[in-house]
């Protein structure tokens, strides 16, 4: 009798380049971009300094907050150092806010260069909505350099508002206007038209005046943002309304971080109905996933992959273009 073979797990499977490819190209995907997305081009064990090339990895920044801050006082554990929601909560108490957001855009706000990927994602002009996680402004500086006007969405912390609002910075303006939670449903943006940098955990602003300096970094800030993705009041329902019929392509995520997990299970009925769709998939492209992450993003109904993102750019063949150093 023939025996049915194991489905293959994400190490050894092959991303379905063209597929993702041509729904990249048709404007049918909404990239998700995490922590390792602006890692791309740093050689491995390469030592991180405030003058390196690239941003720092979460745990490097931890470190320099936790010992700036003599985090050692209360935990000699070295995970509880690396772990940057408590080292940013630590340097808050210590040293106040204004304090942590003045350190945090020192260390971000320096110019490193986009990578491949953001080059690659950049001149996609059929991509209408870009999604990131991180601070840093690699992103913003691809379009720039392609000459790519573009819409900036941010979710404020340390603006006036606090957790109550949107900031938008529409192409072409200097200044973002303030977009209050109870007049989101007006926020209308023409994807028709317009190209969309949401940056759902705050940013750094790279110009010297920092009116855009937002940071969800410490536990109480990401408690704040997940308490309204629950209520439905973080993200705008344009963006909301542009999800549906979307594939998500996720790169440099990892779904060791619980937050993520809280975010993906509260991106709402759009994501949910999506995954239960016939015929429409999801994408994550990680180095390593573990048994367990390779289960949490199927659930989702995710594929998953095991392949760094320099290998899956080789894959979709997006021009080597700059690594970042």
């Amino acid at each position: 009798m023939a025996t049915i073979a194991e489905p293959k797990t994400a190490s050894t499977r092959e991303p379905p380049y063209d597929t993702i490819r041509a729904a990249l190209e048709a404007g049918r995907v909404v990239p998700f971009l995490g922590a390792g997305a602006s890692l791309v081009g740093r050689p491995e064990g390469s030592p991180w300094t405030e003058n390196s090339a690239f941003p720092p990895r979460g745990a490097e920044l931890s470190c320099l907050l936790a010992r700036e801050a003599n985090f050692q006082d209360v935990s000699a554990d070295p995970r509880d150092r690396e772990d940057l929601l408590k080292a940013a909560a630590y340097f808050e108490q210590q040293s106040g806010r204004e304090e942590l957001r003045f350190r945090l855009h020192q260390v971000l706000s320096r110019p490193h260069p986009p990578g491949r990927l953001h080059h690659y994602l950049a001149s996609v002009a059929s991509l209408r909505l870009i999604v990131t996680t991180n601070y840093d402004t690699l992103i913003e500086r691809a379009f720039v350099a392609a000459g790519q006007p573009f819409d900036l969405v941010v979710h404020p912390k340390d603006s006036d508002e606090g957790g109550n609002s949107i900031l938008w910075r529409r192409a072409g303006e200097s200044a973002p206007t303030t977009i209050l939670y109870d007049e989101l449903e007006n926020m209308q943006i023409d994807f028709q038209t317009a190209r969309v940098i949401y940056k759902m955990h705050g940013s750094v602003d790279d110009r010297a005046q920092g009116e855009l300096d937002n940071f969800i970094i410490t536990e109480d800030d990401y408690i704040d943002f997940l308490s309204r993705m629950t209520t439905g009041t973080a993200v705008p329902k344009s963006f909301l309304r542009y999800f549906r019929g979307r594939s998500f392509l996720f790169l440099g995520y990892s779904l060791a971080d619980w937050n993520l997990r809280v975010v993906l299970r509260n991106l709402g009925r759009e994501f949910d109905a999506q995954s239960q769709r016939p015929g429409r998939k999801h994408w994550a492209v990680q180095n390593q996933p573990s048994g367990i992450e390779q289960w949490l993003w199927q659930s989702r109904g995710v594929n998953v992959y095991d392949r760094r993102i320099e290998e899956f750019l080789d894959g979709l063949g997006a021009p080597p273009g700059s690594t970042g150093g």
